[in-house]
């Protein structure tokens, strides 16, 4: 059940925006208005912008913020007549993705992803990163609110393709999504290049293995597949249930959206499952690496322990042994450590033990 506008769930009334200790327009990256499809020159207040587009049938607002605390959003909630339900996921902003019907308001999430090379950072845990871009739609209104997730200004994108502006506030829900969606295809590309390049550290000959890079991307990329794989279910689902919020030529936009996001998670998908084949193969091959350090020790070992033993039985101290008075016994016991030395040499050689 809704709560009752301009209250807390508690019953108590919302703050007036006189007792706002940080102003709205602190959080606000841009506030434009789109009239006929064209946007208007300049920039107003909130409160200014929203009555002036409801004095023209073809205007709708977009407002764009960047992380509003719980006073602004209450006081934004408050201008605009947003869901009370909308509001509490707004300022949680821990939300998977989704598209939900609040009334005549639908409240969309998607998850931006961002990449950074090795050059940028000293540590793979670093390489991705996540945030939160949440839109809210309104019959003349839309409200775009980023957590962690660097946006840019798109309206001069919309501004350029008339006829897509024209068709109101999912216009720009369209291009937030686009937006995302399109660096989800870019991060992919780069970490295809990042997975090839372990492949080739891991499969070249007598390379050091860093299965700890190994791990970390793969973690890396478990974190992106939670940001982006609930994605196409939940555009599939929304684009089902709010035909009538979405006209057709945007549901198919949507739909493009929502093939791109499908695209991405299976190639992230078969990224995690080569690093998951790159670890059982780095594995295999340190085993291997240890079990032929093993042997060449031993080979070693056992070239050495042949003389050691001739040493040690002709070093006992007896009175009468074989050939302790001939001339030539001491050159001639060296010549035989060396030919017996000479000979388990050719032989591990032949086994490829050394």
């Amino acid at each position: 059940m809704s709560l009752q506008r301009g209250k807390r769930p508690d019953g108590a009334p919302a703050p007036s925006s006189t007792s706002l200790p940080i102003p709205i327009e602190r959080n606000v990256d841009f506030c434009r208005i789109f009239l006929d499809g064209k946007k208007l020159p300049g920039e107003t207040r909130v409160t200014q912008a929203l009555k002036l587009v409801e004095e023209h049938e073809n205007a709708f607002l977009w407002l764009s913020l960047s992380e509003p605390n719980t006073t602004q959003m209450e006081r934004i909630a408050e201008i605009f007549d947003l869901h009370d339900l909308i509001v509490d996921d707004i300022v949680d902003a821990h939300q998977r993705p989704k598209m939900e019907r609040y009334d005549d308001q639908l409240f969309m999430v998607v998850r931006s992803v961002y990449y950074r090379d090795d050059e940028e950072v000293a540590d793979a845990r670093e390489i991705i990163s996540t945030g939160e871009v949440q839109v809210v739609l309104g019959p003349k209104f839309a409200i775009t609110i980023r957590h962690k997730a660097p946006l840019p200004d798109l309206t001069r994108e919309l501004e350029e393709d008339e006829e897509l502006a024209i068709l109101g506030p999912p216009a720009a829900a369209w291009k937030v999504f686009d937006h995302v969606v399109d660096n989800y295809l870019k991060v992919a590309t780069a970490l295809g290049r990042d997975v090839d390049e372990l492949e080739n550290e891991v499969f070249t000959p007598r390379r050091d293995i860093n299965i700890d890079k190994i791990y970390m991307y793969k973690r890396e990329i478990l974190e992106m597949r939670h940001a982006i794989d609930p994605l196409g279910p939940a555009l599939r689902a929304g684009l089902m249930n709010n035909k009538d919020m979405l006209r057709k030529v945007l549901r198919s936009y949507f739909r493009d959206v929502q093939d791109n996001a499908m695209i991405v998670s299976d190639h992230v998908s078969g990224f995690d499952e080569r690093l998951s084949s790159l670890l059982d193969a780095s594995v295999a091959k340190v085993n291997m690496q240890q079990n032929s350090d093993m042997r060449t020790i031993s080979a070693v070992v056992g070239m050495a322990a042949a003389p050691t033993m001739i040493a040690g039985i002709y070093g006992m101290n007896f009175a009468y042994m074989p050939e302790l008075a001939w001339r030539w016994g001491y050159p001639a016991v060296l010549i035989l450590m060396a030919t017996v030395m000479i000979v388990m040499y050719w032989w591990f050689r032949k086994n490829h033990w050394l």
